[in-house]
């Protein structure tokens, strides 16, 4: 196994996911969601689009607006069907997981995540 990849989960097993009740909380979750460097750099690429299509879209064209979604989550969900083989975790904690993109995004920037290797276990909690 390389450092681009983690034990995925059989398909069929049933998974356990938990309820939350803080962004505090969720956040090591959401990264033990991120743990294929690959996955992670699709996430960080759409929410890059996302910020220059929205800057884009209040400059110039504002029917620009209506690709930021499907930008954005475009290219989260196709890094976990392609690469991190589980279920986004939009679908189970929305709003949690929209704000966990750009403080994800905000980690990579200033280095306190990195796009390559594994993620660091003192960000994952008990999810390490």
């Amino acid at each position: 196994m390389d450092s681009q990849t983690h034990d995925v989960p059989n398909p069929g097993e049933a998974q356990v996911h938990p309820k939350f009740s803080s962004f505090a909380e969720y956040y090591p979750y959401y990264l033990s969601e991120h743990r294929c460097s690959r996955c992670r750099l699709m996430h960080v690429i759409g929410s890059l689009l996302v910020l220059g299509f929205t800057a884009a879209a209040v400059a110039f064209q504002w029917w620009l607006l209506l690709l930021v979604p499907v930008i954005g989550y475009g290219f989260a969900w196709l890094g976990h069907v392609w690469f991190e083989k589980n279920i986004p975790a939009t679908f189970r904690n929305p709003f949690y997981s929209l704000a966990a993109d750009f403080v994800m995004l905000f980690d990579v920037l200033r280095g306190r995540i990195a796009l390559t290797g594994p993620l660091p276990s003192e960000l994952l909690g008990k999810f390490a």
